[in-house]
């Protein structure tokens, strides 16, 4: 048995600003490195061997940040862009709420939450879904079935792609799946590559 851990990174600067951030290379705001250190204190007691992050700097610095706290060095740590935020094409660095005020609260929560809404010039999460899920099967279940501990620092979309997977929601309920900056997903998963227990970790 072994443990996949998934955490959101912290707050970025963009998202300080409520700034839709997508594939831009931000840094992590200083509450944002706070809240990495806090989700470093939601894993402690459990023994991490194998660390995955997406390419995106608030991301590793997040890893960097929980493997402070966790004191943990000299673990493998893989990399990849499958991992990467949902491309948010032309709303990319515009407000959030001002796009919902332009566009309606209805068609702001398909483009936000929604399954197969595409922004234009960006990804849906059907999409994002299609790079994360076959990484995971390929890179991460490997380590998860070699009884592995594993930590996941990603983004609130490729994480929700990936919970899906995991916990087979359906398109009509994937909506209102939304995870909290450093908000810490636990699963257990046996030999066969299945999630036998689910446990989620916040702050008080």
């Amino acid at each position: 048995m072994s443990y996949l851990v998934l955490v959101r990174h912290g707050e970025s600067i963009w998202n300080a600003k409520d700034l839709w951030t997508g594939l831009v290379d931000v840094d992590l705001s200083p509450n944002g490195i706070i809240d990495a250190k806090e989700a470093g204190k939601l894993i402690k007691g459990i023994n991490i061997q194998v660390a995955f992050t997406s390419r995106l700097k608030r991301a590793k610095e997040t890893l960097e940040e929980i493997l402070k706290i966790l004191d943990i060095e000299h673990i493998p740590i893989f990399e990849s862009s499958a991992l990467n935020e949902r491309d948010y094409g032309e709303f990319t660095g515009k407000n959030k709420w001002d796009i919902e005020k332009e566009y309606g609260q209805e068609q702001f929560i398909k483009w936000r939450r929604g399954w197969d809404e595409k922004i234009p010039g960006g990804e849906t999460l059907r999409d994002v879904y299609s790079r994360v899920v076959p990484y995971y099967k390929e890179h991460i279940l490997p380590k998860l079935m070699a009884d592995k501990n594993v930590l996941v620092s990603a983004h609130g979309n490729s994480l929700r792609a990936l919970i899906k997977y995991l916990e087979d929601i359906s398109v009509t309920d994937i909506p209102k799946l939304e995870i909290e900056y450093c908000e810490v997903y636990i699963y257990q998963i046996n030999e066969k590559g299945q999630v036998i227990s689910k446990e989620i970790r916040s702050r008080d």
